[in-house]
């Protein structure tokens, strides 16, 4: 019954993501990293990252016409979704890495998972948040722009790692007998869940920093 369940869930953000892909080729979005974070986004969050989408996402399309009333919690929620993407873009790529190499940590392949996963987030989360802010700051260069990413991104992605990573411990070690596999559904729709406990951690730490001016509201 899990198996079906998780190929069930699977299969609506795989399509939730389609559609979402669809309708940013014809309505591009002004930040253009933003064309790659929502589709993202619907892996995980399905039908509540479409409504989400449609609600918030279009107003920043270059062809809106309509008049962007956003509030505060919304714009965190897109900053939040723009951090969310990029972490699990790099977790994403960490898990058949890990998988196909057999690496271990310390004779554990979770913590092997934790830190391949932990450093391609990183990654990506500072390459997601550079395009974020560099076409808005080109006068501070490259160095400066990365410098800032950093330092926005830094604790919104550890947040976001923390409920991911928790979930993750919770599978492994609590739930299954057996963890699932990689090459198995089951794993994956674990991992959508973990996505979504990451970006409910990371969460108060973005509204933090949009608050502080660290990081800027989207």
């Amino acid at each position: 019954m899990l198996t079906v369940i998780s190929w069930i869930a699977l299969g609506i953000g795989l399509l939730c993501s389609v559609i979402i892909v669809v309708d940013v080729i014809r309505h591009p979005q002004m930040m253009t990293i933003m064309n790659v974070v929502w589709p993202i986004n619907g892996w995980f969050f399905g039908p509540f990252a479409l409504w989400t989408y449609f609600k918030w996402g279009r107003l920043k399309a270059k062809d809106n016409e309509r008049e962007d009333e956003r509030g505060q919690a919304a714009k965190v929620f897109m900053s939040t979704s723009h951090c969310s993407a990029g972490c699990t873009a790099g977790d994403a790529l960490g898990v058949p890495i890990v998988a196909l190499t057999a690496l271990t940590i310390a004779g554990s392949t979770l913590f092997a998972h934790y830190t391949v996963e932990f450093i391609l987030a990183y990654i990506f989360g500072i390459i997601f948040q550079f395009y974020a802010i560099y076409p808005m700051n080109k006068e501070q260069g490259v160095a400066g722009n990365i410098k800032a990413a950093v330092k926005a991104d830094t604790l919104s992605l550890i947040t976001f790692e923390v409920g991911m990573f928790g979930w993750m411990a919770i599978v492994h070690y609590l739930l299954f007998t057996e963890p699932p596999k990689p090459n198995t559904a089951v794993y994956w729709f674990m991992m959508q869940i973990a996505m979504i406990l990451g970006f409910l951690t990371s969460y108060p730490a973005n509204w933090w920093l949009v608050k502080k001016g660290i990081k800027e509201a989207m």
